[in-house]
């Protein structure tokens, strides 16, 4: 194994704390299983990878495989969708905590939840004992979110193998892929170590009996007139209001919808030790605070991921409409609501925008590359795959091809919809996305500035106060962050 990969992995070990932020996503409703479970069996290490000292590692895949695949993640979403489409695995117990290939490798699903940085903490960790890890402890693949992806494809850092070296040629084995998402997936010199199933293009999701109560339809065209712009949008909130409805539950909703339209980095190589506030966000605080006042939140919903922002998903519920893309649809809506099936719709947001994603990566010093190199391509890079993906959990999946058959195939419609393919909405709005640029510190920018400002929103603090709060929080979260810059 090369001494870049020693020094690098002990680095992360050493930095996790440094580097691991926290926030909110559909990940956050993850089970609270523990990376600790792994089992102490230990084999020689015959299958792991191999290169010299300067050059990129390249994958054994002739030398015999592990007989434990450990897959880190922070939900349940990677270990159902590998399950769908991966033909090796035989059964999964009733738990979900493993599962069985048909040459008897066993595959261990080692969740940890996002919040509070416990998912990061428990994998740099393991990334950190890569070296001096038994066979069976291994990490193989994990995957990180689009919040933090930059940490883990770093060159420098190296905890993730090139996928080249593992054996797919990201222009021919993901031809089909968006190119966006694997700009994501590329380190700092242009080279994927991550790949992903799924793109992530945000919608608006609104519900039909309140369409049709205050504007007389619930057609998605013509709802997505009064959807336009924020401007637009900021007059259908006061018909809205005027029959007793809330637009959104929360200032928390419309938040991606500013800060995926961000012009530069939270923190820039250029400047290691600032964090630097993008006005956008700024924006996002001041709309925020107009719109709590006029009365076109919930004032009872306090941010995300908690009980009182599902309750706003139920059926009696006064709010209008929620921003998500296809994976919140799947995970977060339809599991909260409780009224009859067809009751929402979707149309376009005021602002397109992109929200999460969730790449798989392959852990350097894997002794089961084989196993990962098909399993990554049987997620990421099987047409036939990504489309039972796309119909079976309404995924927006990274595959043009599959995307354009579906937004033009019926079959694709929606139960939850009301019979609606929504595939057309969610292309409309990838086509004018415009990816924020991503830095190592983004999933706690985001989530310190949200709770910074809530405080703000729910009067608890002055702006002021609210500032001087998100400063002492992110020193405190990264403490080789020294300055914080606001926009003039």
């Amino acid at each position: 194994m090369k001494k870049k990969l020693v020094s690098s992995l002990l680095a992360v070990s050493m930095l996790a704390a440094v580097l691991t932020g926290c926030g909110g996503n559909a990940s956050d409703n993850a089970a609270d299983a523990s990376a600790d479970n792994a089992a102490d069996a230990s084999a020689d290490n015959t299958g792991a990878a191999s290169a010299d000292n300067t050059g990129a590692a390249s994958a054994d895949n002739s030398a015999p495989e592990g007989q434990v695949i450990n897959i880190y993640s922070f939900n349940d979403e990677l270990r159902t969708r590998i399950t769908a489409v991966y033909p090796e695995i035989e059964s999964t117990s009733e738990d979900g905590t493993s599962s069985t290939l048909k040459d008897g490798t066993e595959i261990r699903w080692i969740i940890n939840p996002n919040q509070d940085g416990v998912y990061q903490d428990k994998l740099d960790e393991a990334l950190g004992n890569q070296l001096s890890a038994s066979d069976d402890d291994k990490v193989d693949i994990f995957a990180a979110e689009l919040d933090y992806i930059v940490k883990y494809t770093d060159a420098d850092i190296d905890a993730a193998m090139t996928l080249e070296s593992l054996g797919i040629n990201p222009d021919t084995d993901l031809a089909d892929q968006y190119d966006f998402t694997k700009t994501v997936a590329s380190d700092q010199n242009g080279v994927m170590r991550a790949s992903t199933w799924q793109a992530c293009p945000g919608v608006l999701v609104y519900r039909r009996d309140i369409a049709k109560e205050v504007f007389g339809t619930d057609d998605p065209v013509e709802i997505g007139k009064k959807t336009a712009d924020w401007a637009t949008m900021k007059a259908t909130a006061e018909e809205l209001k005027a029959k007793g409805y809330y637009t959104f539950s929360s200032y928390a909703d419309t938040f991606r919808t500013y800060s995926n339209n961000m012009a530069q980095e939270w923190v820039t190589t250029e400047n290691p030790t600032t964090v630097k506030v993008d006005q956008i966000l700024m924006d996002w605080v001041t709309d925020s605070k107009e719109w709590l006042d006029a009365g076109y939140f919930d004032p009872t919903v306090k941010g995300q991921w908690n009980s009182d922002w599902y309750t706003a998903m139920g059926s009696s519920s006064k709010v209008f409409a929620f921003l998500f893309p296809a994976w919140g649809i799947d995970t977060q809506m339809k599991p909260n609501w409780d009224g009859e099936a067809g009751a929402w719709a979707v149309t376009n947001a005021p602002l397109s925008y992109n929200w999460g994603g969730t790449f798989v990566l392959a852990a350097e010093g894997t002794d089961n590359p084989q196993h990962v190199k098909d399993i990554i391509l049987a997620l990421t890079g099987n047409k036939d795959n990504l489309t039972k993906i796309t119909k079976e959990y309404s995924d927006f999946t990274n595959a043009k091809s599959v995307m354009e058959t579906a937004a033009a195939d019926d079959s694709f419609a929606s139960d939850f919809l009301g019979g609606q393919n929504p595939y057309g909405y969610f292309s409309d709005s990838l086509a004018s996305i415009k990816m924020a640029p991503l830095s190592a510190y983004d999933q706690g920018c985001v989530e310190l500035i949200q709770n910074s400002f809530s405080d703000y929103f729910q009067g608890q603090v002055d702006f002021d106060k609210a500032k001087e709060n998100f400063e002492t929080a992110i020193k405190e979260r990264y403490p080789e962050i020294t300055e914080v810059q606001w926009p003039e």
